[in-house]
């Protein structure tokens, strides 16, 4: 058994867990056998570098990362801090935004793929866009394919992060709702780039990361849907049609970024207010029916 495979086995039997995928999950996402993941995760048998570069996606990781073997945490290049840190790093104040700091690289590729769309980019034109050598690019990333994915997963990861903050602000039906629809407008206008990415480029995402990346989409429509469905249980809300209005909801939210502009007409914080009253009418809420306070 070469130390070559050990380490890689080590390495996915640690992102696996992680990430929280049972080794049936991880086989079904990569395509292969429950037995082959095992084998690879005891280091029984080599694969090869395409495999290496779907296993990577499912793992959300860089290709070379898996190459090498991690038997430490690891610095995530998006963020500056230890991989799997960043739920403990990341939101402070949900509402507060800092300037996006994003890795050259993948910051040449987000203005790539504003410009020019996914499949009018190229890796030259990215690495031109990033200050970088092609070579140096490639270091990073194995392909664009790979820069996208990190993009969507760097987008996903905030959000999450932001809503679940909000969501622990408060216990009643009607304020979890209010602050989701808040979160969500303040996400697609501050970050209004990788907003506008994931609405446009989910259809150029391939294999593994893009079942990964829509699961977490659904969790945050699910969210949504939750809060309204216990709002009309509770008589503040009084739509007919709970799911198709959290759904509306979501919908208006996440298009943000196709007409918004950083130091237009509105700030963040004065769309999110709109949104919120707008959403509120949309499942017709019954002010008399609001927690005391509000």
């Amino acid at each position: 058994m070469s130390l070559h495979r050990t380490s890689m086995g080590r390495a996915v039997r640690e992102l696996r867990h992680r990430r929280g995928l049972t080794v049936r999950q991880l086989a079904h996402q990569i395509g292969v056998s429950i037995g082959t993941v095992s084998a690879i995760e005891n280091g029984r048998v080599g694969i090869s570098s395409e495999r290496v570069v779907t296993l990577a996606d499912a793992l959300g990781v860089r290709a070379d990362r898996l190459l090498v073997g991690i038997a430490e945490p690891i610095r995530d290049e998006r963020w500056g801090v230890a991989a799997g840190d960043s739920a403990q790093a990341g939101v402070g104040d949900w509402r507060h935004y800092e300037p996006l700091e994003l890795h050259p690289a993948l910051r040449g590729a987000l203005a790539s793929f504003l410009e020019l769309g996914y499949h009018g980019s190229t890796m030259r034109g990215v690495a031109e866009r990033a200050g970088l050598s092609v070579a140096g690019l490639y270091h990073h990333y194995s392909s664009k394919q790979q820069l996208l994915v990190t993009i969507l997963d760097t987008t996903m990861e905030e959000l999450q992060l932001r809503t679940t903050a909000a969501v622990a602000t408060t216990d009643d039906p009607w304020t979890r709702f209010a602050v989701l629809v808040e979160c969500q407008a303040l996400f697609h206008s501050h970050r209004r780039e990788l907003g506008f990415i994931g609405a446009t480029e989910m259809r150029s995402l391939a294999g593994p990361a893009r079942e990964r990346i829509a699961h977490a989409r659904r969790e945050e429509q699910a969210r949504i849907d939750s809060e309204v469905l216990a709002g009309c249980l509770n008589g503040a809300f009084g739509t007919p049609r709970p799911r198709e209005a959290a759904r509306a909801v979501v919908t208006m939210c996440t298009a943000i970024p196709q007409w918004y502009r950083h130091g237009g007409d509105s700030s963040p914080e004065q769309v999110a207010a709109s949104y919120v009253d707008f959403a509120l009418d949309l499942v017709q809420c019954d002010p008399a029916k609001r927690p005391q306070g509000d």
